[in-house]
């Protein structure tokens, strides 16, 4: 059966964006001499910013200055990306190009605010390569649940199961996974573990490779 979408994530997928978001998290933890940033980073990558307030609370205790410690880092990482951009992983464009050639519908399903994710999608010239672009503050529940995989699917008007999903996170390959879909993992920040290797159709590790996994796969 040919599959009738791709579905990205954008975080770690389209931009090398989460080394910066933990360098941001690691300075104003070393500032406030707040211990063990880098384990709770780990489990916030891949879900919004209610889930992620969740996880602190839980490490540190509802009484830790989510709010401060969130606007400082945030602020940390929009002037390195207002001063140099957002770099973007290797074979975006090409995979992007490629998947419009084959005109294969495409799509994103973020956990980024959805102003975020078209500002930074515009800027670097990629937005019109989906069409539909769906953002973490659209929903209530955040991956690793699969709701915003199934809305991404059902505002493209395709089947879950006829969509594959580029993910880079284990909350991500987990919600792609339970939506029913044909989740791709190209890892980032964390490596492929036992549960990914089973929850993925494939694992590769850039989009370059996952390309070349259509091209002969004969998918599309």
């Amino acid at each position: 059966m040919k599959t009738k979408a791709v579905i990205f994530d954008m975080d770690g997928i389209i931009f090398d964006s989460e080394k910066l978001v933990l360098d941001c998290w690691e300075k104003i933890g070393e500032k406030y001499q707040i211990a063990g940033i880098r384990e709770v980073f780990q489990k916030c990558i891949g879900t919004n910013k209610t889930k992620t307030k969740e996880i602190v609370f839980e490490h540190y205790g509802e009484s830790f200055d989510y709010d401060t410690f969130n606007k400082e880092a945030s602020d940390l990482f929009h002037e390195y990306e207002a001063l140099h951009g957002l770099p973007m992983k290797k074979g975006v464009r090409e995979l992007l190009e490629y998947l419009k050639e084959k005109g294969v519908a495409i799509g994103l399903a973020s956990s980024t605010r959805l102003a975020v994710v078209e500002s930074e999608l515009k800027e670097a010239g990629l937005y019109d390569y989906f069409q539909v672009v769906m953002g973490g503050d659209q929903l209530q529940r955040s991956k690793p649940e699969p709701d915003i995989y199934l809305m991404t699917c059902e505002k493209m008007e395709v089947a879950p199961c006829s969509a594959f999903a580029i993910e880079d996170s284990y909350n991500g390959i987990r919600a792609a996974h339970s939506a029913g879909m044909l989740p791709i993992m190209v890892p980032d920040m964390l490596p492929p573990t036992e549960e990914m290797r089973e929850k993925s159709t494939a694992i590769f590790e850039d989009l370059l490779q996952v390309k070349k996994y259509f091209e002969e796969k004969g998918c599309l």
